[in-house]
């Protein structure tokens, strides 16, 4: 599993930055937003590139054959 971060600045009038790595797509969103409720409004979001990534999905298929008897 990638590793994620999530770094906050506050600045000196009180504002807090957040940014967010290792997250694609809506997830950096559900990740996230219990913190943001706690910390206030939010006044803005800027999303990077990575946000428009779609999380990949690993899948594994197998075949059997069966052999007639």
């Amino acid at each position: 599993m990638p590793q994620r971060t999530v770094r906050f600045r506050i600045r000196p009038d009180g504002r807090v930055e957040e940014q967010v790595e290792g997250v694609s797509g809506d997830a950096c969103l559900q990740l996230t937003d219990r913190l943001e409720a706690a910390l206030g409004t939010v006044e803005q979001r800027q999303p990077t590139a990575e946000a428009f990534n779609t999380p990949q999905v690993l899948t594994q298929s197998q075949s059997q054959s069966v052999e007639p008897s």
